[in-house]
């Protein structure tokens, strides 16, 4: 039988904290952060305080409950946890508090280069002197390892303010972290919905991002359970949809856009960048060929009222530099400066949408 965390969830509902008659469920007394490998299920259950006196019997209530109705065959990894309250991950919405910015990349179809843009503008950002994270929330095709060659790397825990969180690999100036450090690289990633959800959210709120200017997102291509769980999650800045001007990938890519700027969402789109404008064959820079069509991302920027914030030509040394691990951005090429001009780009446009954000204005009563 397959396990997911709603059958966890569903078995903790028939166990009551005694302090209230609530279930667990109810009384929110469930970390959302269930982990689930094959039939190994591990958990924890919040507490006021650590010197609760009924943790012990609501422990022992619950692993009962989970062998009684999910199966007898299910594995409680080194029992189920207690925390407290004060030690629990934030709430959400409040996730990522020492981030300053918070943006998606996104695309509306696979294969123009969504990855190798998020790549290359964090390190353009960190070129810049700014402190950069990168998230890659690709769970089912995860790219970002490979492209900073940092394949073989295996994060670690470490214990901070009561928690253990998992530190992110460094590399050109980037913090990273990816569900391909956790897996194996060659064996497809075989999950429902939310067990993706969880996993990306222990990789959001379970790590220890620090402080940072810029924490880029990469997003899977299209609109998923993923693309709600980072909306609902965390207060994004803004998004930056990557496209071709390929008639095809503008119409997924206006998905995209329509995804983020409705009501519900609320999104704002920071900018446009067209991916493999044209191309350019190294023994002559200057001639420029639209094998894709020419500027279709210029005219769906125009027709949304969206920033155009760069045109990266397709060109063999940007494919090259990122399956050797060392993104183009890195190198002082005409391919390299193109990305920190759409960096440049970036960093306007984000200033400019925080100026546009309502101040709140702190009065003081006095009685």
């Amino acid at each position: 039988m397959a396990l997911y965390p709603k059958l966890i969830l569903d078995a903790l509902t028939k166990v009551r904290y005694p302090g209230n008659g609530k279930n667990l469920v109810e009384a929110e007394m469930v970390d959302d952060n269930i982990r689930i490998e094959g039939n190994k299920v591990s958990f924890s259950i919040i507490f006021e305080k650590p010197t609760d006196p009924f943790i012990r019997s609501v422990i022992k209530s619950a692993e009962t409950a989970i062998l009684t109705y999910v199966g007898k065959d299910v594995e409680i990894v080194g029992n189920i946890t207690a925390v407290s309250r004060q030690a629990a991950r934030p709430e959400v919405g409040k996730f990522l508090p020492q981030v300053k910015n918070v943006i998606a990349i996104s695309s509306g179809k696979g294969g123009v280069g969504k990855s190798t843009v998020s790549a290359n503008l964090a390190i353009a950002l960190a070129r810049m002197g700014y402190k950069v994270g990168l998230l890659d929330a690709d769970i089912f095709g995860p790219s970002i390892p490979k492209m900073f060659s940092v394949e073989d790397e295996r994060p670690y825990s470490e214990h901070i303010d009561g928690r253990d969180l998992i530190k992110p690999i460094e590399k050109f100036g980037v913090k990273i972290l990816s569900i391909g450090f956790f897996v194996d690289p060659d064996q497809a990633i075989l999950w429902r919905g939310s067990m993706a959800s969880n996993a990306l959210k222990q990789l959001i709120a379970d790590a220890n991002w620090g402080e940072l200017d810029y924490f880029l997102i990469d997003l899977p291509p299209g609109t998923s359970d993923i693309h709600l769980t980072i909306v609902q999650c965390l207060a994004l800045t803004g998004a930056v949809v990557v496209t071709t001007p390929q008639e095809v990938s503008l119409a997924a890519a206006i998905k995209g856009v329509n995804m983020f700027i409705n009501e519900k969402v609320g999104v704002p789109i920071l900018g446009v960048v067209e991916n493999m404008a044209w191309f350019t064959p190294a023994e002559l820079p200057g001639n420029k060929y639209y094998i894709f069509g020419k500027e279709g991302g210029k005219r769906m920027a125009e027709a949304y009222n969206i920033p155009l914030i760069g045109q990266v030509p397709l060109v063999q040394s940007i494919c090259e530099s990122g399956d050797e691990g060392v993104p183009i951005a890195m190198k002082n090429t005409p391919d390299g400066v193109a990305f920190m001009e759409v960096a440049a780009a970036l960093v306007d446009r984000t200033a400019r949408r925080n100026e546009e954000l309502p101040q709140t204005k702190i009065v003081e009563t006095h009685k």
